[in-house]
């Protein structure tokens, strides 16, 4: 038995590394995902964008910004001078934290009474504000125990008040559950859209397609409709679940959610539609469709802050449609953004949806040919 079972498995090695193509699958895939891994998935805050909004104008709200200025991981993009900015910078993504010195700053320091200083964080991503939010009281309780230090008090000099905009708890559910629909609207569409042409191929009925009239562009948008309609439904399932089991808020308009939807749906699907194209056999576009799935979900953003990712890894994100997508849903769900806000996000998706889509026709009519 243990003879035939030795057999058996040098003939299924052999097998597999007599074909190139099982050879690249086997060494190729895992030293890319290495790298994708390896550099983008971090939990580290490399550049948290900041501005300060200095009311006091005293030595000591000079010296507390100074410590924030000279934080490897904090990165200034100007001062605030009115209170109105503060939502603007916020909303429009300029920064994710703002911190608001009251105009009695250094005079109840020097009165030996406690100073409040506001930070106020970008919730929108739990993760990041809550690592923004333990580096601010870092640096906070630096300042305090210099300023005790040098003058001998006692108690807290500064105290911190923190407000997290558009997840006032900083709920991880609302962050992750609002990414799941992009996820799960993936893995679904591409997974239909995929195995299409390939299941077609392996059972032997794509030569029948081929005497049909159809032409290789009713073929194509034969094929891409399961995965649109199927995407579509899929994510309005996971929606409906976020909002009414998970109870995630949808502060946002419908329209501009399901603008959003079917432009990632359509990027997915000619992503899709291009690893069946190419693949051979069923077993191929498995493989084909976890080799994008993988990469794109750790250079989405949605777990990791793509600022952190060094600035080739950054340029990659580009060319992922998840990336944008979660930046719509979360936008729409927690921020109740419209379309003037998530244009930037949108366009970039509809130029995916065109080029994949007619990179899938183009391989398409080549391989039928």
């Amino acid at each position: 038995m243990l003879a035939r079972i030795l057999a058996l498995a040098i003939k299924e090695f052999l097998v597999l590394f007599k074909d190139k193509r099982s050879r690249l699958v086997v060494v190729v895939p895992p030293l890319i995902q290495l790298l994708v891994f390896g550099y983008a998935a971090s939990f580290d805050l490399n550049d948290a964008t900041y501005a300060i909004y200095d009311r006091d104008g005293g030595f000591a709200a000079r010296d507390l910004a100074a410590r924030f200025e000279g934080a490897p991981s904090f990165r200034a993009v100007g001062r605030i001078t009115r209170q109105g900015q503060i939502a603007e910078w916020i909303d429009a993504r300029k920064v994710l934290l703002v911190i608001q010195i009251g105009p009695r700053f250094t005079a109840d320091l020097l009165a030996g009474t406690p100073a409040p200083v506001q930070i106020l964080i970008d919730g929108r991503n739990s993760n990041t504000a809550q690592i923004l939010q333990n580096d601010v009281s870092r640096i906070i309780a630096d300042f305090n125990r210099d300023w005790i230090l040098a003058r001998g008090l006692q108690g807290l000099p500064v105290t911190l008040i923190t407000r997290a905009w558009y997840n006032p708890n900083l709920e991880s559910r609302w962050f992750f559950v609002s990414g799941l629909v992009g996820i799960l609207t993936l893995v679904v569409t591409m997974m239909v859209t995929a195995l299409s042409v390939a299941r077609e191929r392996e059972q032997g009925t794509f030569d029948q397609l081929l005497v049909t009239p159809l032409r290789p562009i009713e073929i194509l948008i034969g094929k891409a409709t399961p995965g649109l309609v199927i995407g579509v439904l899929e994510a309005s399932l996971v929606v409906t679940i976020a909002v009414f089991w998970f109870r995630v808020p949808l502060v946002g308009g419908l329209d501009v959610l399901y603008a959003g939807i079917l432009l990632f749906v359509l990027a997915a699907v000619g992503v899709g539609l291009m690893i069946s194209s190419l693949a051979a056999t069923l077993q191929q576009a498995l493989l084909g469709a976890f080799l994008f799935l993988v990469p794109a979900v750790i250079l989405s953003g949605f777990a990791t802050p793509i600022a952190n990712m060094p600035e080739a890894v950054q340029i990659l994100t580009l060319g992922d449609p998840l990336r944008y997508y979660l930046v719509i849903l979360r936008s729409v769900f927690l921020e109740g953004a419209g379309f003037e806000l998530l244009i930037g996000q949108m366009w970039p998706l509809a130029v995916i949806a065109v080029l994949t889509l007619a990179a899938a026709g183009w391989l398409f009519r080549h391989r039928m040919a």
